[in-house]
């Protein structure tokens, strides 16, 4: 009996039990919700609630914790970068090496062993490009961003780094054809309601600190962002269609080339500068695990849901950055619409699919390259030949 990894291409969430019917494409079935009763205010009490019953399947709960999970990490690293800055060891490139290199170790032997040496050689050379255009802009998009936090100010990173979900949305619009409902739209705005009233509860707590640069300091902010928007997209396309070792081994992999050299170019005289101990080492390991977690889930939460949906769920993020906060101070009291926003945020990640389904967010048919032969492939010819 052959196990199958929790990354296994053919496996992840093709199953999910859906309870409402389903409307049989050419391509695939897509959920639908059921209709809304408008004849009677009895029928219509019930069918509201008939759809709002219909959201909670095993594949949508799922997506709204993994959401949270990522959100988490975003916390957990905004953390430990800040404590890295106080103990003078401020190498944004050098930091994120860290998280290329461990996705690198981890996925592509993997992928050798499900390709073969040669299977694996003939996947770079034939679609390393594509990996290499995603992992080079991903790597700006960390870089920028982080950039972006020394020159403007707080609010200011937090409203443009909003940025990156309607450019997520354009982008998986051209790649998937999606054709968003108007209640997801709806979804999206109640959303950064909630981002917006973040962002007032940190202005009226006067959590800002002033910029030092603010036009330049904006402008990394933004073509970060779009960078940010463009690789969720162009990662979920590629996830959906290929196994998820193969994608994020790739751009693991690609990571590490392009931010080693970026790093030794930009950052050579700071790593002699910094402070190397035990207490930076161990925020940088907290770091990377926070990162590495976050970059495994998020392809399972493209493939359930969508990378617009993971966008979205990242705007808790300031949440939990409230929690960690009243924990690390006894002194530090939240502001009252903290709370408030965070559950605003919750709605609209439940508004988003309120007509629209996980399902139906995209084709979803990963399996190796075709010029490929898989480990099971390869066993069941040797089988063949020995009959």
């Amino acid at each position: 009996m052959t196990t199958l990894s929790p990354l296994d291409s053919k496996q992840d969430f093709n199953d999910d039990a859906i309870v409402q019917p389903t409307l049989e494409s050419s391509d695939y079935k897509v959920a639908i919700r059921p209709p809304i009763d408008y004849s009677s205010f009895s029928a219509f009490r019930k069918s509201v609630w008939n759809r709002f019953a219909s959201l909670w399947t095993r594949r949508f709960v799922l997506s709204l914790l993994a959401g949270q999970v990522v959100s988490l990490c975003i916390t957990c690293t905004n953390v430990t970068t800040t404590e890295l800055v106080s103990r003078n060891w401020s190498l944004p490139t050098t930091q994120t090496f860290f998280l290329y290199f461990s996705l690198f170790v981890i996925y592509t032997p993997y992928t050798m062993y499900q390709y073969g040496l040669k299977g694996w050689g003939q996947m770079v050379l034939r679609d390393g490009w594509k990996y290499f255009i995603l992992a080079s802009c991903d790597v700006e998009g960390n870089f920028l961003v982080v950039k972006a936090y020394q020159y403007t100010t707080l609010l200011s990173c937090m409203l443009l780094d909003a940025w990156a979900i309607p450019v997520c949305l354009l982008f998986s619009y051209i790649y998937m054809r999606n054709k968003y409902h108007w209640t997801q739209l709806l979804g999206v705005f109640v959303c950064i309601s909630g981002l917006a009233m973040l962002v007032g509860s940190d202005h009226l707590t006067d959590k800002d600190y002033p910029a030092l640069n603010m036009a330049k300091g904006d402008i990394f902010m933004i073509v970060g962002a779009t960078l940010y928007g463009f690789t969720n997209a162009t990662e979920e396309f590629f996830v959906r269609q290929s196994p998820l070792y193969e994608v994020v081994g790739q751009l693991g992999m690609w990571g590490t080339l392009i931010n080693g050299i970026q790093a030794a170019g930009l950052e050579h005289d700071g790593m002699k500068t910094a402070s190397w101990n035990g207490a930076t080492i161990g925020l940088l390991v907290a770091y990377t695990a926070s990162m590495f977690i976050l970059y495994t889930v998020a392809p399972l939460l493209y493939r359930m849901a969508s990378s617009a949906y993971y966008n979205l769920s990242l705007l808790s993020s300031d949440f939990y950055g409230l929690l960690f906060g009243q924990s690390a101070s006894s002194h530090y009291k939240p502001f009252w619409l903290y709370f408030v926003a965070f559950g605003v945020v919750i709605v609209g990640l439940i508004i988003y699919f309120w007509t629209a389904t996980p399902e139906g967010q995209g084709k979803l048919d990963p399996k190796a390259p075709a010029y490929v032969k898989t480990r099971s492939e390869r066993a069941e010819e040797a089988r063949m030949e020995m009959a």
